[in-house]
């Protein structure tokens, strides 16, 4: 059943994002439909009454949406938005008398309200696209690498090595997914909606770092994993995680905030003393976050703003401050190594990252499938210790050890399509265009240095923004006299 769900969802890919035809499109989000419907059936053998209860809660809470939607479509990107970070606190599953209970020990529950969203807009789409509605042809730049990413993706189900992680990245990621990019670029574009996300973004991020300066003003966490409970009992500084379960994700959501804070600045669409409030908010919460991978992202975001707007001093300026900073920082890592072990000054991860080094060498073409490198890098060492341990925390990594050489090229060609795109957008758009390549070099450097790339929802979402967005922008400028 995976299997043909696997297979279902390579074929929904490209016929959702790379073709233009009405038909098509209808057929592709029923594909996709179908084979998240298959996923889920196949996760118990057992239908009980709590579960088909929870589904039908479920489908009427979408059903309910879609009206909304069908009359007010424009919408779709900012519920989207909205509904993204968030992961309510409920554990979902056959073990549940009533199929969803309150999770416990600091937990936190699927992204509920981002799926909610998507079921909704997708039926909203299927009304429109069978009453005749018209359908975006999207970018090449984008739809065709992504396409190509997610068919291969999903299809790599079929040698994966490890069964159950890859049925949960395609039935929780990577299909959801595909539907939100489709959503998103295929909704219309209302004048008032560069503002409306922009404003949004700063209340999600203003909002996590007040909750993060909260915790850390009592000492007490919301959600934790038993990793961040362990170290902040043990150690000198307390670290917080906000409304996320890590501080590096939380760090990533503030970087976010920040860099549209930057860019609005910049263009003077925001004014000097709120701009000062919400970075001082911002940066406070990041700081204690702790998150050195938040950090080093925020750092890429100031330097790319600089480099790509400013005049010809201020590019030398932030270059050779870029160059000092990482010569400073190879030279006190080099003595800080010379005294101690790489593997407990790069905190274990020199260790995961040769392990999965060796995946990809053995694998180098193919891979070990979805959701398999940290089993295979299991399988490699000589130590003990659940997969969980294993995780390599850098994204090209883990692509080239579970997709190989092929599927690390369908990679590079989703940053560079993106990249083009968004360069596109910016000759169109510059504060529109700026803001969205901000975000999308802040998810991409932090995803060098902690995994979450293709599994954060506001990496698809920056992509279905940059698609519609550019076609409608590219439409005006045409009828420009």
């Amino acid at each position: 059943m995976a299997q043909l769900a696997a297979v279902l969802g390579a074929l929904a890919a490209p016929l959702v994002l790379a073709t233009a035809r009405r038909e098509t499109v209808f057929a592709g989000v029923g594909l996709l439909a179908a084979a998240i419907a298959l996923l889920a059936s196949n996760e118990s053998a057992v239908t009980s009454g709590g579960r088909l209860a929870f589904g039908a809660v479920g489908f009427a809470a979408a059903a309910a949406g879609a009206v909304l939607l069908i009359r007010r479509p424009e919408l779709v990107p900012v519920l989207v938005l909205a509904a993204a970070p968030f992961r309510l606190p409920l554990d979902i599953g056959g073990e549940h008398r009533l199929y969803v209970a309150l999770a416990q020990g600091g937990q936190a529950g699927r992204l509920l309200p981002l799926y909610a969203v998507l079921a909704a807009a997708t039926l909203a789409l299927a009304y429109r696209l069978a009453r005749g509605a018209p359908v975006r042809a999207l970018p090449r730049e984008i739809a065709w690498p992504v396409a190509a990413f997610a068919s291969y993706a999903s299809l790599s189900f079929l040698w994966s090595e490890a069964e159950a992680p890859a049925q949960h990245l395609i039935q929780y990621f990577l299909l959801p997914f595909v539907a939100l990019v489709v959503v998103v670029a295929q909704s219309p574009v209302a004048a008032w909606l560069p503002r409306a996300l922009a404003i949004t973004a700063l209340v999600l991020a203003s909002l996590f770092a007040l909750v993060g300066l909260v915790e850390e003003a009592t000492q007490r966490l919301i959600f934790y994993t038993p990793a961040v409970e362990i170290g902040n009992a043990y150690s000198s500084f307390f670290r917080v995680t906000s409304l996320f379960r890590d501080p590096s994700l939380y760090g990533r959501h503030v970087v976010l905030g920040l860099g549209v804070v930057l860019v609005l600045v910049w263009y003077r669409r925001i004014g000097a003393a709120l701009a000062t409030a919400l970075a001082a908010v911002l940066f406070a919460g990041l700081f204690f976050s702790y998150s050195q991978s938040s950090l080093t992202a925020l750092f890429a975001v100031l330097i790319g703003i600089a480099v790509v707007a400013g005049n010809r001093p201020m590019r030398v300026a932030a270059l050779a401050i870029t160059v000092v900073l990482v010569a400073g920082g190879g030279a006190y890592v080099g003595s800080r190594v010379a005294n101690t072990s790489t593997e407990r000054i790069t905190s274990d991860r020199s260790r995961r990252i040769e392990l999965t080094a060796r995946v990809i060498r053995e694998h180098p073409l193919v891979g070990v499938g979805l959701g398999s490198q940290p089993r295979a890098s299991q399988r490699l060492s000589d130590r003990g210790g659940p997969p969980a341990l294993y995780v390599s925390h850098t994204t090209p990594l883990t692509v080239a050890a579970e997709l190989g050489a092929l599927g690390l090229l369908l990679y590079a060609l989703v940053i560079a399509g993106a990249a083009v795109a968004l360069e596109r957008l910016r000759r169109l758009d510059p504060c529109l265009g700026l803001s969205l390549a901000a975000v999308f070099a802040g998810l991409f450097v932090h995803s060098l240095f902690y995994s979450g790339f293709f599994e954060d929802p506001l990496t698809w979402l920056v992509l279905g923004l940059a698609a519609a967005f550019l076609v409608v922008r590219t439409s005006d400028a045409r009828t420009l006299p």
